[in-house]
């Protein structure tokens, strides 16, 4: 059976299978849990801001073919009395053929070139800078759904160990050892656990939102996942070669730099458009039966308009681009040291936390559970474990998720990945 089309039919047919090949060409989001790897390079491929800023690099770097043109040549061809009886002396006819061109002078087009070139550069490190500082938004929020997950396992694991004692206590009330005001104040607990588990979810949501928002996912899906660890990594680097790998990697820095060349590059344009382009041209003319050339040469002279001003201004521009780049430098190292010192101060804390407290916090309300079921401690000490346990897990938790935030912070400090 053969299928025919109209032409219209046929338009709708390629339509459909272009828009067909381009979603095959999109990356995928894969069903398994996503490592931050794989995250950032789906973000790369689908972010739309990204995709945005990437287009106008492009564009920007098209200037440079216009930069580079050179001036057109001009055509003229006139005629005069050419209706008239072809001898006719007194008004004979006339045909002027003319074609002429300026002729720049003080290199302007290399120096417009340099000005092309130097501006797709700073557009470019801007744009490395965007990259840069999305980068940032997606570890955070990968960081903030790994700690979600964490805390709502937390949750989990301290509603069901609740749950099992709220059993227990049922059981002791049906027995007669305990009375029905203590098991109601048991009983009471759970909704405070329960709470803590449903605020757990929906943090974990809104951090899956959040994280898929940034990858330049269109609309959440509630299956996606991704994996890692919680746990602080060791580091071996210090803040002298933090500062050192800021100087030479950061963005805006080099943008910043490049932004000198460019202004330098103004400067000469500006000098170069101050000098004076003349127009040569040749001539052909016909006058009756009488042929003759011709040529002809025209200066501007240049007696009150000098492009002053924009010299002026070019220099002062150049010189605020060189404070701008001071001020760039001094700004990566302030940068550098605020995040180090962050990222030291989270260290520490989740050091004290992960060595100490929790370990502590477990035995103290195993202790007490353990005492409470045999008699040997009260309802009041064993909920009072309960809590610190509960606050000193998420503590802990939040003192791991400072560290991983902090090494992000430094790593975006230094445009450089700290933990590869």
């Amino acid at each position: 059976m053969k299928l025919r089309l109209s032409g219209t039919g046929w338009i709708v047919a390629l339509c459909v299978a272009c828009l067909g090949a381009r979603a095959q060409s999109a990356p995928a989001v894969p069903s398994a849990p996503l490592t931050l790897a794989q995250v950032l390079d789906i973000a790369r491929a689908k972010n739309p801001s990204l995709l945005s800023t990437e287009q106008h690099v492009e564009a920007t770097k098209a200037a440079e073919i216009t930069a580079g043109l050179r001036v057109n040549p001009t055509f003229l061809l006139s005629g005069a009395n050419t209706t008239l009886p072809a001898n006719n002396p007194s008004s004979p006819y006339t045909y002027v053929g003319n074609i002429s061109r300026l002729f720049e002078r003080g290199q302007k087009r290399r120096w417009r070139l340099d000005v092309a070139h130097s501006t797709t550069d700073v557009t470019r490190s801007q744009y490395n800078d965007q990259v840069r500082q999305t980068i940032l938004q997606i570890k955070n929020a990968f960081t903030n759904m790994l700690i979600a997950k964490e805390a709502l396992h937390i949750a989990q694991d301290n509603l069901d160990g609740y749950r099992k004692t709220v059993a227990l206590s049922q059981a002791r009330l049906n027995a007669g050892d305990i009375s029905k005001t203590d098991f109601e104040r048991i009983d009471l607990q759970l909704a405070e656990f329960e709470s803590d588990y449903d605020s757990a979810k929906l943090d974990l949501t809104q951090a899956s939102d959040s994280l898929q928002l940034l990858m330049g996912i269109e609309k959440p899906d509630a299956a996606f996942d991704i994996t890692g660890t919680t746990q602080p990594p060791e580091t071996a680097v210090t803040l002298a070669q933090v500062e050192q790998e800021a100087l030479a990697a950061r963005p805006d820095y080099l943008a910043a730099r490049q932004s000198v060349t460019l202004a330098d590059a103004n400067v000469k344009l500006a000098d170069a458009e101050g000098t004076t382009d003349p127009t040569i041209g040749g001539e052909y003319e016909r006058i009756g039966v009488y042929n003759s050339v011709g040529f002809q040469i025209s200066i501007p002279l240049r007696i009150f308009d000098r492009n002053q001003g924009e010299k002026e201004r070019t220099r002062f521009e150049a010189q605020s681009a060189r404070f701008g780049e001071i001020a760039a430098r001094n700004q990566v190292l302030n940068d550098v040291d605020q995040a180090w010192a962050a990222y030291d101060a989270a260290l520490d804390l989740a050091k004290r936390y992960n060595g100490h407290y929790t370990d502590e916090a477990r035995r103290v309300r195993d202790n007490l559970e353990f005492s409470y079921r045999h008699g040997g401690a009260t309802l009041l000490d064993y909920l009072d474990a309960l809590r610190d346990y509960r606050q000193v897990n998420l503590d802990a938790l939040t003192a791991n998720q400072q560290v991983w935030l902090g090494i992000h912070q430094l790593s975006f400090a230094a445009a450089t990945e700290i933990v590869p």
